[in-house]
């Protein structure tokens, strides 16, 4: 699989880095099914979070036992230094590791939430400083995530950045333009970017849910593979995390492992055709609780 430096972690990434949501409910075998092909397709560098049902439970010792290989990421939507503090400190022992690569506020939706979570973003600064974790990022999906992670960059020593790159978002004008505005600051600074949504359609409305994904993810090979090509071939972002359900899996390793940029008419096609999508946004009304 093709690797990206992931900004100023200097970390040569895949740029499928394998999305630990995808373990919330699975079984034992189920996990170990998808992390072995996760890591023999080149996999190296995993997204986790205690907020992922069972995940680190599930994951923790295929973690361990690939340590040396992996880039661990972790993350906490925790709002108090001393709670952020103990579920790093659990997170850790759950995966075998002793630091994080890592560590990230999670869920930061917009500039209120920003506000909400600085002291704990400060924790988790300490955090680095201590040697827990060797990097410190944002995460976050919704319409004011781009805009709050552009303000967090400025207030606060960030590494990375995560936030949502897929074809029915990106034809929202607003977010596109508080996406270029945040792309643009983390070229000058060097910030590692990562996409998530990559294979999001709709949201799941009175449809039943096919998947454990809280959005409907197109399914199919084909638009499997475009929404991977448009996220890698979106200019400043250096890796995608993979989608919340194993099923998926496969064909999202496949289309990285093949990944070619999506050329200017592709693009184009796709945003035309995008912008009928109903979004998966704002995500209160549209997430599982």
């Amino acid at each position: 699989m093709p690797t990206r430096r992931l900004g100023r972690t200097g970390h040569q990434s895949s740029i499928a880095i394998l999305g630990g949501a995808a373990f919330w409910g699975s079984s034992a075998t189920e996990t170990e099914t998808a992390f072995r092909l996760a890591i023999e397709s080149g996999v190296n560098h995993i997204d986790i979070a205690p907020a992922y049902g069972n995940a680190e439970l599930a994951a923790g010792a295929l973690v361990a036992e690939h340590r040396g290989l992996l880039f661990v990421a972790e993350k906490s939507g925790r709002t108090s230094p001393d709670g952020l503090r103990a579920q790093l400190e659990i997170s850790l022992a759950r995966l075998g590791c002793d630091h994080f690569d890592l560590y990230q506020a999670h869920g930061v939706t917009d500039l209120t939430e920003l506000d909400r979570r600085s002291d704990a973003i400060e924790a988790i600064l300490r955090a680095r400083d201590e040697g827990l974790t060797r990097f410190v990022g944002i995460t976050g999906h919704d319409h004011g995530t781009p805009a709050a992670q552009l303000a967090a960059l400025r207030r606060f020593d960030l590494d990375t950045v995560m936030f949502p790159v897929y074809p029915g978002v990106m034809s929202n004008t607003a977010y596109a333009y508080d996406v270029a505005a945040l792309l643009d600051e983390c070229t000058r600074r060097d910030t590692g970017v990562m996409a998530i949504k990559a294979v999001a359609h709709r949201p799941w409305g009175d449809r039943p849910k096919a998947f454990g994904t809280w959005y409907e993810p197109f399914s199919d090979a084909a638009s499997i593979k475009r929404g991977v090509r448009f996220a890698l071939s979106t200019d400043g972002v250096h890796a995608i995390c993979t989608p919340g359900d194993v099923a998926l899996l496969p064909d999202v390793l496949a289309a990285a492992t093949t990944f070619e940029p999506m050329t200017q008419a592709e693009r184009a096609a796709t945003m035309t055709e995008a912008a009928d999508w109903p979004t998966v946004f704002p995500l209160a009304e549209h997430a599982r609780g």
